[in-house]
This record gives C-alpha cells, structure tokens and sequence, in this order.
C-alpha cells in the first residue's frame, strides 16, 4: 500500500512538472483560446499570400474574405502545415534572404488551430484593413512617378505567346537615380512577364534610324546577327541545327548572359530597370543604392503575352505601367544587373536530368544583392556558385525545386564581396522526360527560345559598384517633371 502511494506521488509530481514546463499546454496557445479567421489568420493571409492569391492573379482562387478562404480550409491547413506554402525554394543552409516566404511556426499553428475549431469567421469589427496593393496602391508606397503604355493591348484566346516591345519616354530632363520601382500588369491574366529596359537616347535614336531604314514598326523584333536565332512570329528561338554547348565553362566563346561590374547592356537593349514575373515582387534597393536612368531615357517594356494555351474564354486588354521612387541623393553604390546565361544548350528528349552550365568571371571587384534563377517548364534546380582567386570554392545559391509559376528574386539580407577575377557558376538541370506533368511535349529535344514551350537559362544577379558618378547630384523631383 505504501509502494502505491509512493508511486502515485511520484506520478502526480511528474505530471505537474509536465504541465508546468510543456508549452503545448499553455493556456494562452492558439489550440486554447479561439481562433478565428478576422482577428487571427485574414493578416497572415494578407501578409504572405495575397501577391498572388487576389482577384485575376496567377494563383487558382483568391484568398481575401472569409468567403472566398473558407472552402479552402482545410487544404490550405495542410499545405501550410507541409510547408508546400507560401512556396520558398532555397536550401537554408546557403544564404539568408529579407524575403523569405516561409511562415513562422506560430503563424502555421495558428492556421491550423483554426481550422481544427471549425474555421470560425469571428466578429467583424476585428478584420483587419485590406493591403494597399491589393486594392490597386503600391507595395513600394506612393511613387514619384508613373508611366504607363500609351495604349491598350488586346490578348486573343487563340493568339500564341506573344514578346512584344512597348516605349515609353519618361521626359527626364536630368539623370535621375531609381531607388525603387514595381510593375503592375494592367491584365495578370495574360501579362507572363515584364521587363522593363533603359533606353538612352542614343540606343533610341538607333532604333529610329533603323526602323526607317527598313520600313519596319519600331520596336519590331528580330533574330539577330548570330545566326543562332530565327523568328517565329515575334518570337526568338535557337535554330534546332545550331552548335551545341550545354557547358559553357569548358569553352572560351561567350554562350550569353550579361557581365557583372563590367559591360551591363545586351544586343541593343539597355540595362534593365525592373520586372514583373510571378512571385518576383517589387524592386527596392538597400539605402545608398539605385540605378541610373540617364537624361532624356526611354523605357523599353518587353511584354510576354500569354493566352495560356486556351484557358482563355474571350480577347482582353492589358495596359501596364510602372512606378518609379527616386532616391533623394546620388547613392554611394550603383545597381547593375548581371546574368551568367547559356543560350547554345540542347536538351534531349525523354532526358529527365539534363545538365547546363553557364559560367563568367568577375572583371571588378563588386557585391551581390540578389539572385534570381529563371527557366521555363522543364527546369528542375538551379545553383549559384563562386570560385574565388584563392582557389576557395562558396555555394551562393541553391534551389533544389524550382517552380516556373513562383520566380522569386532572392534578396539578401548581407550583399555578398566578390572580388575581381572570381569565377562564377551557374549550373541547371532540365526535366525532359515524361515524368515531368508541366512538360509541354517530352518527344522533343529542346532549345532556348522566348516561348515557354522552348526553354531558357540564365542566373540573374543584381550587383553593386562604387557609384562613378557620386559626384552629380540631380534634382529627381525636378527632372521627373512631377514638382
């Protein structure tokens, strides 16, 4: 009888202990106390998943209202709880970034207490405000400027994927320095992506010149002087007969991409500005960087139009616009945007792990503030790495999945020192096989092109230089015109 009762106070003093110290008891946790979707998870909604989850944006349905979130529930529960979503790619062991996605623990418990109370809508007065940006404002707050096509474009449900130049003269009188910029797609329907390209009023004048010279509509696309390219439509592709180089490290000819610190403009296009592809985000620089757009510049939009392969039921218009924040000095680092591409890559058909290497070696000493991978349906992994002259070899940037409908840049809390005569390496892999459900057609051998159906490979990285121009100090106000 004593052992019992010695036993029993042994048990009663360890169940005490447990309900002291286990934080999975507490009275104050989401699975106690009530949890309902205005007071408690419409601001976790807001705050990471209506980019895209939003009326007419690249997610399947909106998530906004308890109404549009509530047939959702219990999905939604378990693809948080998986960690599925918000999507985030990286490996965390290379690089740490201001823009992951990836929800706290307490937010993901939250979530699923909810749901396991019944998905509880809650008193109205605790709904928090709707997100500037999703009722039309910016995420980048009030610009010092807005541009936008002179006129709208209308998308076809039959047409096919369309690249399309659209110039918009931004009337600068003096150099101004962008501190930050955002798309907006008049149409995210059919808007796959934006990029928006400086055009100096030298490039432009070339381009007139040009246009006249051939009769042609200015902005009209062509294959180039490589002889790689034919147009297919208004689409560049890599004729199929082409050389092949799927590693480009072990060649000495340039297989693309864009040098970092050194030459930051490509075949006539101008260095680029900003961009829109889904889940990108908007551009802003760390304070003491911007980009320069010169006196007298014009924007180039490269729109890639998509009625995605019949999904589209009748014609409509999309006229995008761009808006601008001007830094309030000149910065001490300039932003340029660099790529380590491979445009000679043939990917077999049926190849489930298809390897391509793009690589470049740094001209100047400079420092990354981002990454961004892009590849198109087939692309399966993506990573960054650097040989530096000391022989040390550095993983940057790892993405084990990559998803063609989640492009993020990649924005690093620290900008990473490369100094001059690094090695930088971008290697991919490709999945051309029939195991690949995005797969457009896994009898084909594959090469670059503008289309999704071919594919592309480029490493994108915005880096920073000391600013050769610190000494110029425009008035951004003024030469936009706004003041």
């Amino acid at each position: 009888m004593k052992k019992w009762v010695l036993f029993s106070a042994v048990l009663i003093a360890v169940a005490a202990i447990t309900f002291v110290v286990s934080p999975a008891t507490s009275a104050s946790g989401p699975s106690k106390r009530e949890v309902t979707f205005n007071k408690d998870v419409a601001s976790i909604l807001y705050n990471n998943c209506a980019e895209c989850h939003r009326p007419n944006d690249i997610a399947p349905m909106s998530l906004l209202s308890y109404k549009e979130v509530r047939p959702w529930a219990r999905s939604i529960k378990e693809k948080v709880v998986n960690r599925e979503m918000p999507p985030w790619s990286p490996d965390p062991a290379y690089g740490q970034f201001t823009n992951d996605h990836r929800l706290i623990q307490k937010d993901v418990d939250t979530i699923a207490a909810w749901v396991d109370q019944g998905a509880k809508e809650g008193n109205p007065k605790d709904l928090p405000k709707m997100p500037e940006f999703v009722v039309g404002g910016w995420e980048i707050g009030k610009p010092d400027v807005v541009l936008q096509m002179a006129e709208e474009h209308v998308v076809k449900p039959d047409d096919p994927d369309q690249y399309i130049n659209f110039f918009l003269p931004t009337n600068f009188k003096e150099d101004v320095w962008v501190q930050a910029a955002e798309v907006h797609p008049g149409n995210r329907r059919v808007v796959h992506h934006v990029i928006a390209f400086i055009q100096t009023p030298q490039m432009m004048a070339k381009r007139v010149d040009e246009a006249k010279t051939k009769g042609e509509k200015l902005g009209k696309r062509a294959a180039g002087g490589s002889g790689l390219f034919y147009l297919d439509g208004n689409l560049r592709r890599v004729k199929m007969d082409a050389p092949v180089v799927n590693n480009a490290c072990d060649q000495k000819v340039a297989a693309g991409g864009r040098q970092p610190g050194g030459n930051g403009e490509g075949e006539n296009e101008g260095m680029l500005l900003a961009g829109f592809a889904p889940g990108t985000g908007n551009t802003a620089y760390p304070a003491g960087t911007a980009k320069r757009v010169p006196a007298g510049s014009t924007l180039m939009f490269q729109m890639h139009y998509s009625a995605f392969r019949g999904s589209l039921k009748e014609a409509v218009t999309d006229r995008t616009s761009i808006g601008l924040i001007f830094a309030k000095q000149p910065p001490d680092k300039m932003v340029l945007t660099s790529a380590a591409a491979n445009i000679m890559f043939k990917i077999p058909a049926g190849d489930g792990n298809h390897e391509v290497v793009a690589c470049q070696t740094v001209p100047r000493d400079i420092q990354v503030i981002n990454y961004m991978p892009h590849m198109h349906l087939r692309g399966k992994d993506m990573k960054y790495e650097a040989i530096y002259p000391d022989g040390r070899h550095e993983t940057l940037l790892w993405v084990p999945k990559f998803s063609f409908n989640w492009q993020s840049v990649y924005w690093l809390k620290q900008p990473v020192n490369i100094p001059k005569g690094t090695k930088l390496i971008v290697t991919a892999h490709f999945d051309n096989s029939t195991k690949n459900k995005y797969n457009p057609d896994p009898t084909k051998d594959v090469r670059w092109g503008d289309p999704t159906y071919d594919e592309m490979m480029i490493g994108w990285m915005d880096i920073t230089i000391d600013n050769p121009m610190k000494t110029v100090k425009p008035d951004a106000a003024r030469a936009s015109g706004q003041k």
